[in-house]
């Protein structure tokens, strides 16, 4: 019987078509009936092996949850793009292939993510989540996320509501 080694690390090349695959498979989970059908393929389609190649190089961290044979989830997250609010990190994107979703996974990816912000001098933290997505935000309360305002986002002409949740 073989052993499962999990580990949460950056991420390197060969990590390119795995974060494509979660992107995809995760993005079509969380939206779907939520973001208009032809939209979220759209938003899907830019986010190919190019456009991670790029990611994997920008000097905004990012790191995968590595299964041994597989990526499960990635998170980016770095100083805060909110600067009308005190947290000073932010978590981006934090996603799970769906198989891997309710396993503890999703919380390893954002405590691995909070320590490193913390560590690099960042107090508190912001995480904006679709208020649709009722999965996403049950996450985040689950976590201690407190919700700490709204703002309108549009897709394809579609006006949706992002809520930010704070953590000191």
């Amino acid at each position: 019987m073989g052993e499962l080694v999990v580990s949460v690390r950056r991420p390197v090349p060969a990590d390119v078509p795995g974060l494509t695959d979660v992107h995809d498979a995760a993005w079509r989970e969380a939206y779907r009936g939520i973001l208009p059908g032809l939209a979220l393929e759209r938003m899907i389609a830019k986010r190919g092996p190019v456009w991670w190649s790029r990611m994997i190089r920008r000097e905004r961290p990012l790191l995968v949850l590595d299964l041994g044979d597989r990526i499960g989830g990635y998170v980016s997250y770095g100083p805060s793009r909110t600067l009308n609010m005190a947290q000073r990190g932010e978590i981006d994107e934090l996603y799970l292939d769906p198989l891997f979703q309710g396993l503890g996974f999703g919380t390893k990816l954002f405590a691995t993510a909070r320590r490193d912000l913390a560590s690099s001098g960042f107090k508190g933290l912001v995480v904006w989540a679709l208020s649709d997505n009722a999965r996403a935000c049950a996450f985040y309360e689950r976590l201690g996320g407190r919700r700490a305002g709204t703002a309108p986002v549009r897709f394809s002409g579609v006006t949706l509501d992002k809520v930010a949740y704070t953590f000191p």
